[in-house]
């Protein structure tokens, strides 16, 4: 059991036995002391100084007291004010290491058949354009809020649900008919989805020209685009395709192929992946079911014009259009169509959106709507919202082609950490097939490490070249020391060193310091599944090799003279390597054998 369990748990015991108080162990939660202070664990004790009617240092010193007599990891105790700091036996630690080092899941919970169900969607794009920054945020939170779940013993579902319909698709149809010549990603060697954004990007600098030479005309801004011709085309198809035109659909089918070919070259670089991938071409008419069955329930209603609305007035909120009057669907009618179509493919217990914070109102409605068409999970859903992502210079604009592309930025970073790599000597010695393993994976691990320390709740700027910093709260760094550490143990390997029995050797301030990081590591993948916040996991990676590097700069390791003392470092050596390669990998992250 882990330490902070026992205390806990023999605290409650304490406050019992002393006090006649029944308390829950589980509100327990002893916490780091602080460094100032004598100690390892801290517990408040304010919660039962009432009720025992005593002061705060009176009870901690109760409480410390009945637990030096009755628990042996606890050798000495210190009282400031209502905090009861508790020193643990040093040689305790040793135990919990070698707990650590048994468990070869150390910090993740498997799955069971009574496990429940949950499905996180993410990504969403639309398939009018590549996928951006802005998209690389969205991604890597699912990905990882999934890992992180499936570690805290949960059963994960990964979807995507796929925007390929609508007018913005049909802008990109347009001028690929118009301006492209029949281009393809073979003929013009771009990846489709780069080709089909850019017919997306020139379809608005053709609308942009149009309005400007209508308003140059003596138009208002609003009689020219009631006026425009391009405009009226993109509609005009976009009916087509209602109807079931074969040759729209044929092209649509056409160029939603090269987009998708293009996102699953992406998805591959990234390391991402899906369970299920829903398309909204095949949502959206069971969304319509759904909400007519709603109506003929009556929690919706018909207004004259035959538009189907739902009332939430009652709920804080105001009256949400579902169907037009002429029967086309809207945003909601599709999230409901999905939502049917998940319920009905697998036993959802709860479902995550990761969306961003720009939704946060949508969420609210399509709960409520869920609920009252008889979903469940629907009351309980999730919106993961997560802050938006910048560039120094600012926001970004798919339709003005100002985005950064994903894949352009992958590749600047892999470049990039070529380039900072060689220039420190992290190469030397490697072949040229290392070479571009190690600069694909601090390039990908510096990208994804810089969008995932982040609280998701916060928006962010992103820049590319601070991100790739072996120094600081970056994923280079972490990934170095763990390289570091590799080279360590397999030098010790190759010594014959370690194996020696370390159980009574007293370990000093730094060691235990390093165990009672590590020990915290369950508890921290628990807190991150619980406030679905990646954050948590990458900034203790970052704190666990920060405390490592002080280890390792003060405690010889290879050098050292006694076997058990030695063993010990290298057990701590290796307990930090496995807890740096687990927490990486909830944050989709790889960490380097050698750099």
């Amino acid at each position: 059991m882990q330490i902070d369990k026992i205390i806990a748990e023999d605290a409650a015991k304490a406050v019992k036995a002393l006090y006649g108080i029944d308390t829950d162990p589980a509100a327990i939660v002893p916490q780091a002391t602080r460094k100032e202070f004598e100690g390892n664990l801290t517990i408040v004790v304010f919660p039962w100084v009432k009720a025992a009617r005593k002061a705060p240092e009176a009870v901690g010193n109760e409480i410390g007291q009945w637990l030096v007599d009755n628990e042996p990891a606890v050798s000495a105790f210190n009282v400031v004010k209502g905090f009861l700091n508790l020193v643990i036996t040093p040689t305790y630690w040793n135990g919990v290491l070698a707990a650590i080092e048994a468990d070869p899941s150390y910090g993740v919970t498997a799955a069971t058949p009574e496990s429940p169900l949950v499905m996180v969607e993410y990504s969403s794009p639309n398939t009018n354009k590549p996928l951006h920054l802005g998209h690389l945020r969205n991604i890597l939170l699912g990905a990882s809020l999934s890992n992180i779940l499936a570690a805290c013993g949960n059963k994960v579902v990964k979807t995507n649900i796929v925007n390929d319909r609508g007018i913005h698709i049909c802008k990109s149809m347009l001028a690929w008919q118009r301006w492209f010549d029949g281009a393809t990603p073979e003929s013009t060697g771009a990846k489709g989805d780069h080709l089909v954004g850019d017919c997306y990007v020139a379809f608005d600098k053709h609308y942009k020209a149009e309005l400007a030479e209508l308003q140059a005309k003596g138009m208002t801004k609003e009689e020219a685009e009631a006026a425009s011709t391009v405009m009226a085309d993109a509609r005009a198809m976009l009916r087509g395709w209602e109807e079931g035109d074969p040759e729209v659909r044929a092209l649509w089918e056409r160029m939603n192929r090269w987009v998708y070919d293009g996102f699953d070259a992406t998805y591959k670089r990234m390391g991402v992946g899906f369970d299920k991938i829903y398309y909204e071409s095949q949502t959206y008419l069971d969304g319509k079911k759904k909400v007519l069955e709603g109506l003929e329930k009556g929690v919706l209603y018909r207004r004259e014009d035959g538009s189907v609305w739902a009332d939430l007035t009652a709920d804080g909120l105001d009256e949400k259009l579902l169907l037009r009057s002429d029967g086309t669907s809207v945003y909601m009618t599709q999230d409901i169509g999905t939502a049917k179509q998940r319920f009905d493919d697998y036993p959802i217990d709860k479902m995550i959106y990761v969306v961003g914070n720009e939704q946060n109102y949508h969420f609210q409605v399509l709960s409520i709507l869920l609920d009252r068409l008889g979903f469940s999970w629907g009351k309980d859903l999730v919106h993961f919202s997560y802050g938006m992502v910048e560039l120094p210079e600012g926001k970004m604009k798919s339709r003005e082609g100002t985005v950064v592309d994903a894949d352009d930025l992958m590749a600047e970073m892999v470049n990039t950490a070529r380039e900072v790599s060689a220039s420190l000597g992290k190469l030397d010695g490697l072949d040229e097939t290392e070479i571009d393993a190690v600069a694909e994976t601090v390039g990908m691990g510096a990208l994804k490490y810089f969008l995932l320390k982040v609280d998701p709740r916060k928006n962010m700027t992103f820049n590319p070249r601070e991100s790739i910093d072996f120094n600081g709260n970056t994923g280079p760094f972490i990934q170095y020391t763990y390289a570091r550490i590799r080279s360590v143990l397999r030098r010790a390997a190759e010594a014959g060193a370690g194996g020696a029995d370390y159980a009574a050797v007293v370990p000093n301030e730094k060691e235990i310091a390093l165990i009672q990081r590590l020990s915290d590591f369950p508890a921290v993948v628990r807190e991150a599944g619980r406030t679905y916040s990646p954050a948590l996991i990458a900034n203790y990676c970052y704190d666990l090799v920060k405390e490592y590097n002080q280890f390792y700069h003060d405690c010889s390791i290879l050098r050292e003279n006694d076997p058990a003392v030695q063993s010990l470092r290298l057990a701590i050596s290796d307990a930090t390597a496995r807890t740096v390669r687990t927490g990486m990998g909830l944050l989709g992250i790889n960490v380097p054998e050698r750099m």
